[in-house]
């Protein structure tokens, strides 16, 4: 075997979920990289593979990366594992790979669960236009550019959160995006997996009476075309129909296309806005 990384799913919750590839992968590997050696350790006896872990973590992402890419050119092969899912979403495997194409080091994935998408389909929103942004940030300021962004965007979102943070995230959310509807997905192929599937506002309410346990993934319903227009419809209030007219025309439309446009924003009959411009 090259060296090269092995990008490794591991299942997110069900055993069953682990592959044929994946385990003949780890098997085969002269080094194994994870999150938690404890928690992958298991793992690996489940499927009876034992192999040399290397911590490689958020908090040693950079340095541990370092010494992969090491390890890599004098010949080793290495798999990286996350605790649950695909390596590389969410977590520091993204700096691995980039380090590696950096190194050109070949990189090969070897596909299986990963928890946004599981969700995605679980939750009966539309899944043909989609957003994945992790999570949240911590930072207040860069926190309310993101949720500026998210204000706007049309697409269904999709979100990790942690339990004990999962009341304050969804009063965010409701309070930048408004009352939409949201799928709160949990535990995903365990036991207990469960879609609740709600407005932002009842299901603040209803986790504030049932204490969040497990892991979550939060999928928004997008900004709504009608939604849309009646925000347009209140910016387009404020201003005369000479600004109106004005601010198609500075962007190059004629005069014709701009009353026609106006026409559209306003929601007015087009003949009404010839009129009120047929004299200009």
């Amino acid at each position: 075997m090259d060296h090269q990384l092995y990008l490794v799913a591991t299942p997110i919750g069900n055993l069953g979920d682990m592959s044929l590839r994946a385990i003949e992968i780890l098997r085969s590997v002269d080094v194994i990289a994870c999150e938690d050696t404890r928690h992958s350790g298991k793992l690996l006896k489940h499927f009876e593979i034992s192999k040399r872990l290397v911590s490689y973590h958020e908090h040693n992402k950079f340095e541990g990366a370092d010494y992969l890419i090491e390890l890599m050119n004098g010949g080793k092969t290495v798999a990286l594992i996350t605790d649950a899912g695909t390596p590389g979403i969410s977590d520091p495997g993204e700096v691995l790979v980039r380090r590696c194409h950096e190194e050109n080091i070949k990189v090969t994935s070897i596909p299986g669960p990963v928890a946004f998408v599981q969700a995605l389909v679980l939750s009966g929103f539309e899944t043909t236009r989609f957003v994945f942004d992790g999570f949240l940030p911590t930072q207040n300021k860069e926190k309310q550019t993101y949720l500026g962004d998210l204000e706007k965007e049309q697409r269904t979102i999709i979100l990790y959160e942690a339990p004990h943070r999962l009341v304050s995230t969804l009063t965010t959310l409701f309070k930048a995006l408004g009352n939409r509807r949201v799928a709160v997905v949990k535990e995903i192929t365990k036991k207990f997996e469960r879609v609740y599937k709600a407005s932002m506002e009842e299901a603040i309410t209803y986790y504030e009476e049932n204490p969040p346990k497990g892991e979550y993934v939060l999928i928004i319903e997008g900004k709504s075309k009608e939604a849309q227009l009646e925000e347009q419809m209140k910016i387009f209030e404020t201003i005369s129909l000479e600004e109106h007219l004005t601010l198609y025309l500075k962007q190059g439309l004629t005069k014709k296309d701009a009353i026609k446009q106006i026409a559209q924003d306003r929601a007015m009959n087009k003949r009404d806005v010839y009129d009120y411009f047929k004299n200009d």
